[in-house]
């Protein structure tokens, strides 16, 4: 089970930072990522995070304004969110996907590629 919060209403320029409970099973067998949706849009891919949050990924939108960490001992992640901007308004998703052995190092980028998924946490930036 995976559960997000930390979203909330802030101005363009001001930041946040979103967290990604998870239970239920091993933490650190799990690479994890944010995906987020827009209404009317497409689900987009933000930040992904191996398992032992050694490789990152990040979307050219975010890229230099968000940043993705885990705890593997507190079986979280983590998306500080700076800079922030009206078209980050979405609901931000946290998504977790099993992985085993080298597999474990990769960063996986399809949205339908992540097993389990939170239930999604609303950010809302205005001007």
């Amino acid at each position: 089970q995976l559960q997000a919060s930390g979203g909330g209403l802030v101005q363009a320029g001001g930041s946040l930072r979103l967290s990604c409970a998870a239970s239920g099973r091993t933490f650190s067998n799990y690479g994890m990522a944010w995906i987020r949706q827009a209404p009317g849009k497409e689900r987009e891919f933000v930040a992904a995070i191996t398992w032992n949050g050694g490789n990152t990924y990040y979307g050219d939108s975010v890229k230099g304004r968000f940043t993705i960490s885990r705890d593997n001992t507190k079986n979280t992640v983590y998306l500080q969110m700076n800079s922030l901007k009206p078209e980050d308004t979405a609901v931000y998703f946290c998504a977790a996907r099993y992985c085993s052995g080298y597999g474990c190092y990769a960063i996986y980028l399809r949205v339908n590629e992540y097993d389990y998924w939170g239930q999604g946490t609303q950010v809302t930036v205005s001007t």
